[in-house]
């Protein structure tokens, strides 16, 4: 093989390797299972939305009552996961899996408390808290 094929074949799979491992495990889940991306129109999250866009949650503090059904929604064109705990320390709450563009994920808050929340993907950069009274 010549020397621009063997160059052209590395690069290719260098990129190959690359998308892999830029894209991972797509989809959502919850506790019912997979879901279809949803959103409110417009500009900004719902009253029960959060979105993860710009690599932060957006908002990245929220205040409920008890029994409220979060919906967190993927805007960016990478995975993100939400991930209850702290980063490098998930307390096993909610875990979302990874997330691929557009991808949901639920959780509802059955108890009051401080629930902290974060990407395990992007860890410190990446966190949020749900308040619940």
């Amino acid at each position: 093989m010549d020397r621009n094929r063997k160059v052209i074949l590395e690069m290719t799979m260098i990129m190959a390797a690359l998308l892999i491992l830029i894209t991972g495990c797509s989809g959502s889940k919850n506790s019912t299972g997979y879901n279809n991306p949803v959103g409110s129109p417009g500009g900004s999250p719902g009253a029960n939305e959060v979105w993860m866009q710009n690599t932060s949650f957006n908002p990245s503090t929220k205040t409920v009552s008890v029994g409220t059904t979060i919906t967190w929604t993927n805007k960016d064109g990478f995975n993100h996961t939400v991930t209850s705990g702290t980063p490098g320390s998930p307390n096993g709450t909610f875990d979302s899996g990874n997330m691929g563009g557009g991808a949901t994920f639920t959780h509802t808050f059955s108890t009051a408390g401080t629930f902290a929340y974060y990407c395990r993907i992007h860890g410190a950069m990446m966190t949020g808290t749900i308040t619940v009274h």
